[in-house]
């Protein structure tokens, strides 16, 4: 009987431990939007998008961190030295250094330039310019003060805005 006990203990100690352990992965995986010396140390100087370096408008350079070493940075470029159909599409960069969601897709590790376009979606793509991704935005008619690039926390969600428009930016 003494063994039962033991071992109905033992088990009852082991589920509680994971359990806890579960739960904080999960606290763990929650966004928080970077701003300062935080937001300036993962921000790049500049990026390579088809064939071209552009500088990052710090002003205009967002970033997200999941967990501890999980991030989304984004960051609108100046475009002025490019084509003007490349200008139509590309505005700016999009990292990421694990799988993420964007809006309900999947996009994988990597460097990609992306556009909020005029009919609704954010269209990312690689740096050669080969589209991988596009995903309907939502539109936040109660933001009160729209920037050209911004990212926030709305509930537990973060949102990668482009004036009114956004997408929800999740750890995959």
């Amino acid at each position: 009987m003494d063994n039962l006990r033991r071992c109905l203990l033992a088990c009852a100690v082991f589920c509680s431990m994971v359990m806890v352990a579960g739960s904080e992965v999960g606290a763990q995986e929650a966004g928080v939007v970077l701003s300062g010396p935080q937001l300036a140390r993962v921000v790049p100087p500049g990026f390579y998008f088809e064939g071209q370096s552009a500088p990052t408008q710090m002003r205009n350079a967002v970033a997200a961190r999941f967990g501890a070493k999980r991030h989304v940075i984004a960051g609108i470029v100046d475009t002025s030295g490019y084509s003007a159909d490349i200008r139509a599409k590309y505005e700016g960069f999009l990292i990421a250094d694990s799988s993420i969601r964007l809006g309900g897709e999947t996009l994988g590790v990597g460097a990609y330039g992306f556009g909020f376009a005029d009919d609704g979606k954010l269209n990312v793509f690689d740096v050669g310019g080969k589209q991988v991704l596009s995903t309907e935005t939502k539109e936040d008619r109660a933001l009160r003060r729209p920037r050209p690039l911004m990212m926030m926390k709305s509930g537990d969600e973060v949102r990668l805005y482009s004036g009114r428009r956004y997408i929800v930016v999740a750890a995959q």
